[in-house]
């Protein structure tokens, strides 16, 4: 994939900086700057259908009419060393969740199901800071029993922060695509993980990017990060050029440092996802974590018609998501054709 270049512009009216995303972004494929992208991001709310018009106009035109759909699976659940704000798999945090490590037939059956609800691809994650050689071994593992398992589904894998010997690795596992979340704003990340660096992350990223895997990098949003701060995230995410951008809207977990943050407001999380559209016209941006307590199901389907088109469907690492077939139905009923497995994995 290669992202289009993005140009400085000068700070527009509101009323106009829709009429500039047009010419700019639908028509020329040029992602918004971060000025721009913040103005979007204040655009009042009588603006925002038209908002949401513009960024599915951009979506059709430079993605086209496909959703990705996706299934997620955990290896391994808790016990995590690293302190990032949000998350329940920390075992920093006094959190309900505990250890837990997946057995091989449990990822190869969970590998099956997903692929049986059309699903074109399969993510193996794992609650660490970067995989040992035990991780390592697990996943080539599962690998190999889903492929002797008959099933060709695309396989991705989030293990964390990796060495360029475990890029090399996954690549050889054939793994195609790798997700690692630079989570919000650099100028915010010191507020939401203090045990390893934004720059740490960003080094994983190009070195997956390097070696020809693609990239999936997205984060959270409503971790307490202002206005500014989406809007450096939007361009520093374009910056990266990802293949993909899991959206996921924070869900206050037990025993978090955020269990007591508010969830955002629909309207405003959809204010947000045309925004990211705005900034990134040719990623696939995917609904993730925190769309059904943020947006429910009206907002979803404003959401695949405001610029989304991947979604991951079943549960999530420790919270529940809607039933895999609910989402189909809505992706049906809004006439969205579900991206083909591909020939060539």
């Amino acid at each position: 994939m290669t992202a289009a270049p993005h140009q400085v512009e000068t700070a527009v009216g509101d009323n106009d900086i829709l009429a500039v995303a047009r010419e700019q972004v639908l028509e020329r494929g040029v992602g918004l700057s971060q000025e721009q992208v913040l103005q979007v991001l204040r655009l009042p709310g009588g603006q925002l259908q038209d908002l949401l018009a513009l960024a599915h106009d951009v979506r059709m035109r430079w993605c086209g009419p496909e959703v990705e759909v996706e299934g997620i699976v955990s290896v391994k659940t808790g016990g995590c060393p690293e302190d990032c704000h949000f998350c329940s798999q920390s075992g920093l945090f006094p959190t309900p969740v505990r250890a837990a490590w997946l057995d091989i037939p449990g990822m190869v059956k969970a590998a099956r199901e997903t692929a049986e609800t059309g699903a074109t691809e399969f993510c193996i994650v794992a609650a660490v800071r970067g995989p040992d050689k035990r991780l390592m071994s697990q996943v080539r593992d599962g690998i190999n029993a889903i492929r002797e398992d008959g099933n060709d589904i695309q396989i991705a894998c989030s293990l964390g922060m990796l060495t360029q010997e475990q890029v090399d690795e996954l690549v050889e596992m054939g793994v195609h695509r790798y997700n690692h979340n630079l989570e919000t704003a650099r100028s915010n990340f010191g507020n939401v993980v203090t045990t390893h660096s934004w720059e740490e992350r960003w080094e994983t990223l190009q070195m997956v990017k390097d070696a020809g895997m693609e990239v999936c990098c997205g984060g959270i949003v409503g971790m307490g990060e202002s206005d500014e701060q989406r809007a450096e995230f939007a361009v520093q995410l374009a910056e990266l050029e990802p293949h993909e951008v899991p959206m996921n809207f924070l869900i206050p977990q037990q025993g978090t440092p955020y269990e007591h943050y508010e969830t955002i407001e629909g309207p405003d999380a959809l204010r947000i996802v045309a925004a990211f559209r705005l900034a990134m016209p040719r990623t696939m941006l995917r609904f993730a974590g925190g769309r059904e307590l943020t947006l429910g199901d009206l907002g979803a389907e404003q959401g695949m018609l405001g610029g989304i088109n991947a979604i991951i469907v079943g549960n999530y690492l420790t919270n529940l998501g809607r039933p895999a077939q609910a989402d189909l139905d809505m992706l049906g009923e809004l006439k969205m054709p579900i991206k083909a497995l591909s020939d060539t994995i």
